[in-house]
């Protein structure tokens, strides 16, 4: 079976996403594209994370073909398979249901910058409007609404975050956990003081020249 490192990948972070509360039960997926075959790897449909092992990690073309594997993959391939057909950089991608984030997903509501972490992600957390689970249509809507964003909300639904490497996409969806559970809790107590426009805008391009993507919690 190929990819083996890749697929070990996978099995882990998707582990993690427990450990670190940015999911439950099968919810979620996770998926990297080895762009020199221009395959995509990604977790199956319905089989519990800690029960996830290498040999169930799917591989489809970017026509969403099966390729290897004996698994239904996930239900949401089309919200992995638009970033490695229209990017040059983007290989991996997480989807979590995490549930501050979440919180914010149902009320269509953007984060706003109340904290610089939001650099690694955007200078706010935007959130997309509802489309249909496991539908073209919201991968498109997705695309549409990222921009040059790393991570997003979706209406009614979870989180995307997207990286140049799992552990990047993996960093991204924490922190946008992060600053979705500080702005729920700041809001709970008061109205939180938000970063000007020039601070933001100070931040993220930080963000984009430190050598290593910098992440709250990440060791």
């Amino acid at each position: 079976m190929k990819y083996m490192k890749e697929r070990k990948q996978l099995v882990d972070y998707g582990k993690k996403m427990l450990e670190e509360s940015l999911t439950t039960g099968t919810g979620g997926n996770l998926s990297i594209f080895i762009r020199e075959d221009q395959i995509m790897l990604i977790t199956p449909s319905g089989i519990p994370y800690n029960e996830t092992t290498p040999e169930d990690i799917v591989a489809l073309d970017l026509n969403g073909n099966v390729v290897e594997g004996t698994r239904k993959p996930s239900s949401e391939y089309d919200m992995h398979r638009i970033f490695y057909q229209k990017t040059d950089t983007i290989n991996a991608v997480v989807h979590t249901h995490s549930e501050f984030a979440t919180v914010f997903a149902c009320l269509q509501e953007d984060i706003l910058p109340l904290h610089y972490i939001i650099g690694s992600v955007g200078k706010k957390i935007r959130c997309c409007k509802y489309e249909t689970f496991g539908t073209y249509a919201l991968a498109e809507e997705i695309y549409r609404t990222i921009g040059d964003d790393k991570g997003l909300l979706l209406g009614n639904h979870g989180t995307i975050a997207i990286g140049e490497s799992l552990a990047d996409a993996f960093s991204v969806a924490k922190d946008i956990e992060f600053i979705a559970k500080l702005y729920y809790r700041a809001r709970a107590i008061g109205t939180p003081v938000l970063l000007s426009e020039e601070q933001i805008d100070e931040v993220v391009e930080k963000f984009g020249t430190y050598g290593q993507l910098r992440t709250h919690g990440q060791n």
